[in-house]
């Protein structure tokens, strides 16, 4: 049974693979190389300094293990006191399928309650429509669709339909 734990620092190389996979296999061919440049950015900016990172956003990073290996990942942010934002939410391939997106959601949300949030805000693109399903299932409302035409660590651009959706927790 996998289990949901804090991120430690032995896990970086994990995190850092299942975060460049995933990427890799979102790419439409026409976008290979702006998500390289999304990963390279990301991992400078983010990845390789999860505790950094997530410390000064008031946050956490946490894993899903199976048999002591990494099949998830998901970080929260809090933008204030009330809000916590759902971030690097991904499944290992050979895990999905199973539920393991649907218990690390659940799990962000009883993290986000236990500090005191209200409210879980969350972002996804065109190109992940299972998770789009997942969060609407889940309860998420859709409040806002825009186009990424600008590269930051939290979207690639590339003129890729974005999706921002809210829950009351």
């Amino acid at each position: 049974m996998p289990t949901i734990r804090h991120y430690v620092d032995a896990d970086c190389e994990a995190v850092r693979g299942l975060f460049i996979r995933i990427n890799r296999e979102l790419a439409p061919a026409h976008l290979k190389h702006a998500f390289e440049s999304y990963i390279g950015r990301s991992l400078v900016e983010e990845i390789e300094r999860i505790p950094a990172y997530y410390g000064e956003r008031r946050g956490s990073f946490w894993v899903m293990t199976e048999e002591s290996e990494i099949v998830g990942m998901f970080g929260l942010e809090r933008p204030d006191s009330a809000t916590a934002e759902l971030r690097r939410m991904y499944v290992d391939p050979r895990a999905r399928r199973g539920g393991a997106g649907r218990r690390m959601l659940a799990f962000a949300e009883d993290v986000a309650r236990r500090d005191g949030c209200q409210l879980m805000v969350l972002s996804t693109s065109e190109l992940q429509p299972n998770a789009i399903s997942l969060y609407r299932n889940s309860g998420y409302r859709l409040v806002r669709e825009e186009i990424g035409a600008e590269q930051s660590n939290k979207t690639v651009g590339g003129a890729i339909r974005r999706f921002y959706f809210e829950k009351n927790l």
